[in-house]
């Protein structure tokens, strides 16, 4: 049993009208979400990948490492 109309608070919607708006309310949720701007400008990080988290930065120091002397 598919009904066709649908009882919101009283009133009677044709379920396929509702299908239909929710339908175009996702798609002008999903285009506004594109258009918005960064907040920042994403940058690679350069670090070695022992120091990528701060977690291992502490861990591990890494002076001597780099700098070719052991």
């Amino acid at each position: 049993m598919n009904p066709r109309h649908i009882i919101i608070e009283g009133k009677p919607y044709l379920w396929s009208e509702l299908i239909r708006q929710r339908r175009e309310q996702l798609a002008a949720f999903k285009e506004k979400a594109q258009q918005q701007p960064t907040l920042f400008e994403l940058k690679d990080d350069t670090r070695p990948e022992i120091e990528r988290r701060a977690a291992d930065r502490y861990r591990q120091p890494s002076l001597f490492q780099h700098s070719g002397i052991s």
